[in-house]
């Protein structure tokens, strides 16, 4: 038997509903997937809570897709979206979501307009209660080709790896290494200098982002752990700032501040 609410939670998830099922009129579908519970339970609580079901009035009734149109070539835009999807993505039934911080504000309207370009729709943003931004599409379409390239609902469980044709140019190498650590990377200020990082639960992605890296001419620590990597040397960080960059202003700025206050990385 669940646990009966306080009055004080009864009265945040009533909020947090109403705002999903009614000011952004999400599906009952849609709100599953954001706050990850089952979509009976979402119906449950809409009752329990008092909030008017109305499917009819949702956009998308009886029809999950947006106007998706899936491009039938790969590209640089592409190849950082799967690096993006790999580090903070995910892909339910019927979505496509990339969940962001809560003061990471310039890159989820990046992330925002990249998803728009690529399938050519109208992505969404909500905010959860924790802060935490979502931005997302609804789509089987989307979903069924994004798994065609090998990702999956859990990444983690499956060992979700880079899709082989990353592997064919230089060019969507740096791209999806830029989604990764702008999403799954950290920066850090050593002692002397400032170190990179990137850090996965998945074993196959570990390896192949670290593989991506030396093709390109770097030089990553061994995995440690078996959960992350590093890039430390001088000469490898400035050459990821030159030929890799962020799209992450949080990262970029990081960065380049740590480089002010180091003294490090001159020419």
């Amino acid at each position: 038997m669940a646990r009966r609410w306080t009055e004080k939670e009864e009265k945040e998830k009533r909020k947090e509903l109403k705002n999903l099922y009614v000011k952004e009129n999400k599906t009952i579908s849609e709100i599953g997937d954001i706050l990850h519970i089952g979509q009976s339970t979402v119906h449950q609580r809409l009752i329990r809570l008092n909030i008017p079901v109305d499917p009819s009035r949702k956009l998308h009734y009886r029809n999950i897709q947006y106007s998706v149109k899936l491009r039938k070539y790969y590209s640089n835009k592409l190849a950082e979206f799967i690096g993006i999807m790999l580090g903070d993505g995910h892909i339910s039934h019927t979505q496509v979501t990339v969940t962001l911080g809560s003061k990471e504000d310039e890159y989820v309207q990046y992330v925002s307009k990249l998803m728009n370009e690529i399938f050519n729709t109208n992505s969404r943003i909500c905010i959860r209660r924790t802060g935490y931004k979502v931005v997302y599409i609804g789509s089987v379409l989307a979903v069924k080709w994004l798994e065609t390239m090998g990702l999956t609902h859990n990444k983690v469980k499956y060992q979700v790896d880079v899709p082989k044709w990353i592997f064919t140019k230089d060019s969507y190498i740096k791209n999806a290494i830029r989604g990764l650590i702008d999403t799954d990377g950290s920066v850090y200020k050593l002692k002397f200098g400032v170190q990179i990082s990137f850090c996965n639960n998945s074993q196959p992605l570990l390896n192949s982002a670290r593989l991506m890296l030396i093709k390109l001419g770097f030089h990553p620590s061994k995995i440690c752990n078996n959960k992350q990597f590093y890039l430390t040397r001088q000469q490898d960080l400035k050459k990821f700032f030159k030929e890799i960059g962020f799209s992450n202003s949080k990262h970029y700025r990081r960065f380049i501040d740590f480089i002010k206050n180091n003294g490090q990385m001159s020419e």
